[in-house]
């Protein structure tokens, strides 16, 4: 069975950074992609960066420049380093991993982006 466990989160002030870890129980190469979705309260759930076997990366906009999505196959674990952090990032952040129709999901860290 495929695991997805996350870890990094925590409170952090405007401006700052966090580095997001995603540890899978197996290669990440085993995966068609990886990424990390976020949802805030009362919203729905987004997609943040992701990352193919490839390499390929893909943001949202909105953290374009300030988030970056790495992967480390020797440790199957993928990263999403925030810096530049803005109240608005506050949100529960969850990795998600890919293997043909099926996806897998972490259980969440939470971000929280306040001074």
């Amino acid at each position: 069975q495929v695991q997805l466990a996350e870890s990094g989160g925590g409170l952090v002030q405007p401006g700052g950074s966090l580095r997001l870890s995603c540890a899978a129980s197996r290669s990440i190469f085993s995966f068609n992609a990886m990424g990390w979705y976020r949802q805030a309260p009362g919203k729905e759930r987004e997609l943040v960066a992701d990352i193919t076997t490839g390499g390929s990366t893909n943001y949202a906009d909105s953290v374009k420049g300030r988030f970056t999505i790495s992967g480390d196959n020797g440790k199957n674990t993928v990263y999403l380093q925030m810096n530049s952090l803005k109240p608005e990032d506050t949100a529960v952040y969850f990795c998600n991993g890919k293997r043909g129709f099926i996806t897998y999901w972490g259980q969440g860290t939470q971000v929280t982006v306040s001074s």
